[in-house]
């Protein structure tokens, strides 16, 4: 159980879909504890299993203090719409307002393979629909809006860390402003 690397936007790991959970061990619980600690030394509010290189269908969170995880989401989502700030572990310093469902149940297991369903809404089922995005490839950037894309792929492109031989980053050396994920 250890703090994991980040990677960043432009990992490949990122845009590839997660292979399902198909064995409920010691090594899985020990990826949810390692995802656990790494966001919570990031200041994220959640993260998921290819944000530290493992193509797992898996993700935890961290929302107005309850931690949870979610092994091989399914979503039901709502058709209230929310309108709000995001962020992302993976892409530092950026926060976009980014449409998402209001309200999610989601249907899964906890790492010891017990069927489990979390209801949530506002931040935390943006969290979850953020997260369960990763584990299919998706960043929150790609369901902007034409402009706000555009304005998020010229940060990227102008920051820091975008380009890095190696991208990844142990922890984000800045405030994600509660909403990284």
């Amino acid at each position: 159980m250890s703090v994991q690397p980040i990677r960043l936007f432009g990992d490949p790991i990122l845009r590839k879909p997660a292979l399902e959970v198909v064995t409920f061990d010691k090594e899985l619980r020990t990826l949810v504890q390692d995802l656990t600690e790494t966001m919570n030394k990031a200041g994220g509010a959640g993260l998921a299993a290819p944000q530290i290189g493992v193509g797992l269908r898996a993700f935890t969170w961290n929302i107005d203090g309850e931690l949870g995880h979610l092994i091989n989401p399914v979503l039901d989502l709502s058709d209230e719409i929310q309108d709000g700030p995001e962020g992302c572990l993976s892409l530092p310093d950026l926060a976009y307002d980014c449409k998402r469902a209001l309200r999610v149940v989601a249907k899964g297991f906890n790492m010891h393979g017990d069927p489990v369903t979390i209801e949530g809404s506002d931040l935390l089922a943006r969290c979850i629909q953020h997260e369960t995005d990763h584990l299919d490839g998706v960043l929150f950037i790609d369901r902007l809006d034409t402009d706000a894309r555009k304005a998020a792929m010229k940060a990227i492109r102008e920051s820091d860390w975008f380009g890095l031989e190696k991208p990844t980053v142990k922890v984000s050396p800045h405030a994600t402003n509660g909403f990284g994920f």
